[in-house]
């Protein structure tokens, strides 16, 4: 019912900045949680930021809080990520995903994006 799709990853130096965005299409998601899941090579995929769709609420995981930033566009049904200061440890495939909850959790998401990468070169 909803399609998602990432686009803006690629290629930045350590401190550099990148924004990506997750534009969604279909069903409506007035009544969804979005947020933005990360994952490296090796590593489980964790949720870095999200934010409800009606009700406000933000949310960024510990390593990101003061260098990402979530925002939305209603009016596009799109959702950014901009990232500010990246650490060669944000090198990853970065994900959208949508879901009825909150907070959100990668294993209850009911859609997902196909993802887009992120490295961030020392």
């Amino acid at each position: 019912q909803v399609q998602l799709v990432e686009s803006g990853g690629g290629l930045v130096q350590a401190g550099g900045s990148l924004r990506v965005s997750c534009a969604a299409s279909g069903r409506t998601l007035s009544s969804y949680s979005m947020g933005w899941f990360r994952q490296a090579p090796g590593k489980e995929r964790e949720l870095v930021s999200a934010l409800n769709w009606s009700g406000g609420s933000l949310y960024y995981e510990d390593s990101v809080k003061g260098r990402f930033t979530i925002s939305r566009d209603n009016a596009k049904n799109t959702v950014y990520l901009q990232m500010n200061s990246l650490k060669p440890e944000d090198t990853a495939v970065y994900y959208c995903a949508v879901g009825r909850h909150w907070p959100p959790r990668f294993y209850a998401m009911d859609y997902w994006g196909k993802g887009t990468l992120v490295t961030v070169s020392s």
